[in-house]
């Protein structure tokens, strides 16, 4: 056999490799596109629901003082590029499990039988906590948030003139979104501090032991990512520590069938 040969034979499962991941993210772009493109067409109806939180307190508040509330848009581009935001951010999050399922059917081949089984539970479980950290923040942050801001609204006098709100389109879509992933992601933090556990790069002792700097830090993230209001920060940090307990009692899960699986193993050897 010649050298040249012997290259191209170690050379092959790289390329294998490669081969795959381009097929598997091919499969999830290609998923992404469809639906972008469904989603464009009901863009208006996205939209809709998710500027009704704010809505519902502006035409509260409409009604009240007889006139009518709006949002407004300052370049000529701005509602397009919204809509095309809002159709991107609804495909991205329909396609988030097609995207999980290519990436666990790229590395499933070399995973063994168990690995698999351990596997899957963190790939159902991953966009199931991030639709419950949206839920959150859509239902109960954001009418508490906006509520909270638009009491800065001041009538105006005789010599003052009036504050009110006229929120921009865009800049609402973007914070919206912000907020949403923001809490989506951060509800991650079980599946994230499990799997470490199960490499064996973190354990329920360390994560214990460090439960008040993780409950600090907690609060420092809750303020960067939400607006500045006590509300949100609290409402968006005590879910997190809440995870953050849940995690290290997940880690003790992981620990103590770990322990099972090597005193079956060491029986076994011993017989």
């Amino acid at each position: 056999m010649t050298d040249a040969t012997k290259e191209d034979l170690q050379k092959m499962p790289l390329l294998d490799h490669l081969i795959e991941l381009r097929t598997r993210l091919l499969y999830s772009v290609g998923a992404l596109v469809v639906a972008f493109i469904g989603a464009w067409f009901l863009a208006d109806e996205i939209y809709r629901f998710l500027v009704k939180p704010l809505a519902d307190i502006l035409l509260e508040i409409g009604l009240e003082q007889g006139e009518a509330r709006r949002m407004i848009f300052t370049n000529l581009t701005e509602v397009f590029f919204t809509y095309v935001k809002v159709a991107f951010f609804a495909a991205a999050f329909v396609t988030c499990p097609v995207f999980l399922g290519q990436i666990y059917r790229f590395v499933a081949p070399g995973l063994y039988k168990h690995e698999k089984m351990a596997f899957l539970p963190f790939l159902v479980a991953s966009p199931i906590l991030f639709f419950i950290g949206g839920a959150l923040v859509y239902f109960a942050i954001l009418p508490l948030a906006w509520d909270f801001f638009i009491q800065f609204e001041a009538p105006g006098g005789a010599d003052t003139l009036a504050i009110q709100l006229e929120p921009k389109v865009n800049e609402y879509l973007s914070l919206t979104m912000k907020l949403i992933f923001a809490f989506g992601l951060c509800f991650q933090l079980p599946v994230i501090m499990t799997l470490l556990a199960r490499v064996g790069i973190a354990s329920s002792e360390g994560m214990a032991k460090k439960r008040k700097y993780a409950i600090v830090a907690t609060f420092v993230v809750a303020a960067l990512l939400t607006p500045p209001d006590p509300i949100s920060q609290i409402s968006l940090a005590v879910p997190i520590v809440l995870l953050y307990e849940i995690s290290i009692y997940m880690a003790k899960l992981v620990e103590r069938r770990r322990r099972q699986r090597q005193e079956e193993l060491d029986r076994e050897l011993e017989s």
